[in-house]
């Protein structure tokens, strides 16, 4: 999501195919190479949420709570079991035995260190999960308490997101923030870093004293490889270079379908589509140009051209698999001629709009979509071609007028990702948009504490009503992840929540 969901965007950057790359490869069964167009910058699980940061922190840092692997389920982590007050207001989470990769305890004070960065420190780039929280406490070496403000229904699911993983509280007091996550964190999770080159590669190795014994399952070396042109990640796949090619254009998928001894999947995801829109400027600080705008699109059409049928049109600014949804709302049917009539009365005809764009077939072609729908009913928009770093700071200062990109939330709980893309007064000015609307705000704190799942259900549906009808995006598609796979690998996939199932992974006989 937020500068969590920056991990969305950081697939537009350009990174050059290093020669390391195309290095005779290892011996079959001791590495598995996955090839993705998002960077690895940062090892630091509280500091980023690029999607090239987002899947090794899995694979480094176990969480308090983990999600099952094949139902989904929420169940202990480094926590063996926990409990609740009868007024939901305190978590008391007992730790089982588990070490960091040093072979060093993990500690309550290790856990409530981490959960605290997260909370509190300047440089989190996702503090919301626990912004209800009061304090964070070590009992006793095996105990965190948790106390919050108010009730929060999502709390327990929150102790299991990318950015609450487990680090060293004594190695970080020790090196110092920097040197504790430069090149060699201590893990607490199934994999070890053995070698970072960024720009190039990061190399995990299988963490001896992971808490889940006999995992991983395989002795493998893991190496995450940047790759940023699809052509060249396919290339390599079909060659035997990479076992995994993430992010599949859309135009390769029929061909890698037909490619013997790759197994391409379309897996389910928590992703929407979808255009910005700058409320803080003209035109779109105009409702009825918004709604103009989003008229002028037809995302049946577009999701069609541009994902070839494989994903599906969204009806609301938020993911379609979040709990809650509404699938029978119809969201906002395109009609031109009503387009047309609605910017005639905005007073925005013939007004220019700065459609920023980065690299990539798929926001390249959105963006030509978007700007010949939006001539057709009397707007003047122009393209401009913006890097990853250019992209974040024109969002973020409101320097564009539109733009199309993506995210996804973590959970299927709707409470992070309202926060995320239509809460104003929330963490990321509802993504960048400026969009404040005071009901939705008000809708999204009384979301968060009500416990009754009918009530959520309604007040969820009403938070996506409210932002589709007032335009706070414009949504486009729900897309699951095309990602494809050497047969010789069994038992990884990627979870909706963007994390790689590497421990459970092992090798075709």
């Amino acid at each position: 999501m937020r500068q969590i969901k920056s991990f969305a965007l950081a697939a537009f950057a350009a990174f050059g195919l290093s020669s390391a790359l195309v290095a005779p490869p290892a011996a079959a069964e001791s590495v598995i190479r996955i090839s993705s167009p998002y960077p690895a910058t940062t090892l630091d699980p509280s500091r980023s949420g690029a999607a090239g940061n987002i899947e090794p922190f899995g694979q480094l840092y176990s969480r308090l709570l983990r999600r099952d692997f094949a139902t989904g389920e929420l169940e202990g982590g480094v926590a063996e079991n926990w409990d609740v007050s009868a007024d939901g207001l305190t978590y008391s989470l007992h730790l089982r035995d588990a070490q960091f990769s040093d072979g060093s305890p993990i500690t309550a004070e290790d856990a409530a260190f981490s959960l605290e960065r997260v909370r509190s420190d300047k440089e989190s780039a996702l503090p919301s999960p626990l912004s209800a929280v009061e304090s964070i406490t070590a009992s006793d070496q095996k105990t965190v308490v948790i106390k919050l403000k108010h009730a929060l229904a999502p709390m327990l699911a929150n102790l299991e997101l990318w950015n609450v993983g487990i680090v060293s509280k004594a190695d970080v007091d020790k090196r110092g923030v920097e040197g504790a996550f430069s090149a060699n964190p201590l893990a607490s999770g199934p994999y070890m870093v053995k070698e970072w080159r960024p720009g190039e590669k990061l190399v995990l190795t299988p963490n001896p004293h992971y808490w889940r014994k006999g995992y991983p399952k395989s002795d493998a070396t893991v190496e995450l490889m940047e790759v940023a042109e699809p052509e060249t990640a396919a290339a390599m796949l079909k060659a035997g270079e990479v076992d995994v090619m993430r992010s599949v254009n859309w135009a390769q998928v029929e061909d890698l379908k037909n490619t013997d001894g790759i197994d391409m999947r379309m897996e389910p995801s928590n992703v929407v589509f979808i255009t910005l829109l700058n409320h803080s400027r003209e035109p779109f600080s105009n409702l009825k140009a918004r709604q103009a705008a989003a008229y002028a699109l037809d995302n049946k059409v577009l999701t069609q051209a541009i994902t070839n049928g494989y994903a599906k049109p969204a009806n609301t600014p938020l993911p379609g698999s979040l709990d809650f949804h509404d699938d029978a709302y119809p969201g906002i049917v395109a009609d031109m001629d009503k387009a047309k009539k609605l910017l005639e009365e905005s007073g925005m005809a013939g007004k220019e709009v700065k459609i920023i764009l980065g690299s990539g077939s798929t926001n390249q072609q959105t963006g030509l979509l978007m700007q010949a729908q939006w001539q057709a009913i009397g707007l003047k928009p122009v393209i401009v071609n913006v890097d990853t770093p250019a992209w974040w700071e024109a969002t973020g200062k409101g320097e564009y007028d539109a733009t199309p990109t993506w995210w996804m939330n973590e959970l299927t709980d709707p409470d992070l990702a309202v926060r995320w893309a239509l809460c104003g007064s929330c963490d990321s000015h509802a993504f960048n948009t400026f969009y404040d609307n005071k009901k939705v705000n008000e809708l999204t704190e009384q979301g968060s504490r009500e416990q009754d799942p009918k009530k959520r259900a309604e007040i969820y549906q009403e938070i996506a009503r409210i932002a589709t009808e007032e335009v706070s995006q414009i949504p486009l598609y729900y897309s699951p992840f095309p990602i494809a796979y050497s047969k010789r690998l069994k038992n990884l996939k990627m979870t909706p929540a963007m994390q790689w199932t590497l421990e459970e992974t092992t090798f075709a006989e």
